[in-house]
């Protein structure tokens, strides 16, 4: 009995030299979370001022933030005389199982780090990858979010990102528009060009020359001639569903004001009576 009494001391006595140790090591590591968040608001502040890009700032800001937990981080632990350079040989010795385990965890986070320095695209552009089209709305530690064109939030690992192919729709001066159009077969074809060529470069945003609009006529259908109209718009002054909108109307209102037809598909059926029935 006396020797378990003195034991029961001992550790109340250790519990309470070690109390204000633990709580020095809470107040540290609390005090360095605060000041990680006012350093990734100066950070992202300061590269603000000098004019970086979306995507260097919230990169800079998310390694002042790291940087400052994970120094509060190893200070609090040695406030309770916890060996940091023991816990971290020993991690070295357990790191290729964790490696192992948290391989998509670390693609993901290195794959998100290299769009943020390389660039390919930038927050708010239009991409397309994977499938998905849309607006980028953030890159984070573990995927890509972007919103597709009819408003569903998609969440893309940065790895899939980086490995896959990407269109970058934001990025290019213009693009190019086709219509598939069939006219009848007594239509003066020359006349049919020259009018629809009239209506799309009538469109405002679409490009007159270099490159201009063009009529391809293809092959003879049932009831049609059929040609495409490839023309040119740019993004900067109207959508892609706007331009491709504003073409089959404009050139609608044009042949029906100049009296060309677009047929509607015909089929011929002949039948013939058998006088034996």
């Amino acid at each position: 009995m006396p020797v378990l009494n003195e034991t029961l001391n001992e550790l109340f006595r250790n519990a309470i030299l070690f109390l204000p140790k633990l709580i020095a090591g809470l107040v540290i590591f609390l005090v360095g979370l605060y000041v990680a968040g006012l350093v990734r608001r100066a950070v992202r502040a300061y590269c603000q001022r000098r004019k970086l890009d979306n995507e260097l700032t919230v990169l800079f800001g998310r390694v002042g933030h790291w940087s400052v937990i994970g120094l509060a981080t190893v200070i609090a632990l040695e406030q309770v005389n916890f060996n940091v350079v023991a816990f971290l040989a020993g991690l070295g010795v357990l790191g290729f199982t964790v490696g192992f385990a948290l391989q998509d965890i670390a693609k993901n986070l290195v794959a998100g780090t290299l769009l943020l320095l390389q660039q390919p695209f930038a927050i708010g552009e239009l991409i397309e990858v994977k499938g998905y089209a849309g607006k980028v709305q953030d890159i984070s530690l573990r995927a890509t979010e972007l919103r597709t064109f009819d408003g569903l939030l998609v969440y893309i690992p940065n790895a899939d990102v980086y490995t896959s192919p990407l269109t970058n729709l934001s990025r290019v001066p213009q693009r190019r528009i086709e219509l598939s159009i069939g006219v009848a077969y007594n239509t003066d074809l020359d006349r049919a060009t020259e009018v629809a060529l009239s209506a799309i470069r009538e469109i405002p945003g679409v490009i007159a020359d270099d490159p201009a609009p063009q009529v391809v006529f293809r092959k003879f259908a049932d009831s049609a001639i059929e040609f495409g109209l490839y023309y040119w718009f740019d993004p900067a002054v109207m959508g892609l569903f706007a331009a491709q909108d504003a073409g089959v109307k404009a050139i609608t209102r044009a042949f029906r004001e100049t009296g060309i037809v677009i047929p509607y598909p015909i089929r011929t059926v002949i039948v013939q009576h058998d006088p034996g029935r």
